[in-house]
């Protein structure tokens, strides 16, 4: 059974871009591990600048292996280095009873 994950990565101070970099490469790369689902992935920007990223994991045990593969270990590497990882209750639009985010397109 599949997981969906909401993930948000906050850019460090000018790695805006440097984030889309690694976000438009993350569903590619853990497609090819066969990781996560063919569902398609959603990406969006908060009004803060946050990115949102939502995709289903294939199943817990495709999380735990994740951990353990190099190549999404390079990826989460370029991720630590341009972004703080959030939580998602502090994304200001969460609070609004129906939010809306920008949608990021590749």
């Amino acid at each position: 059974m599949g997981v969906f994950v909401i993930a948000s990565y906050h850019p460090k101070p000018g790695k805006d871009y440097e984030l889309l970099e690694v976000v438009r490469d993350h569903i590619p790369i853990l497609r090819r591990q066969k990781l996560i689902t063919d569902r398609p992935a959603h990406i969006m920007r908060s009004k803060s600048g946050s990115i949102i990223e939502v995709f289903e994991w294939k199943s817990e045990q495709a999380v735990a292996d994740a951990h353990k593969n190099p190549e999404v270990l390079k990826l989460w590497d370029r991720f630590n280095a341009c972004c703080e990882y959030g939580k998602l209750k502090d994304v200001a639009e969460l609070n609004e009873m129906f939010p809306h985010f920008e949608p990021v397109e590749f």
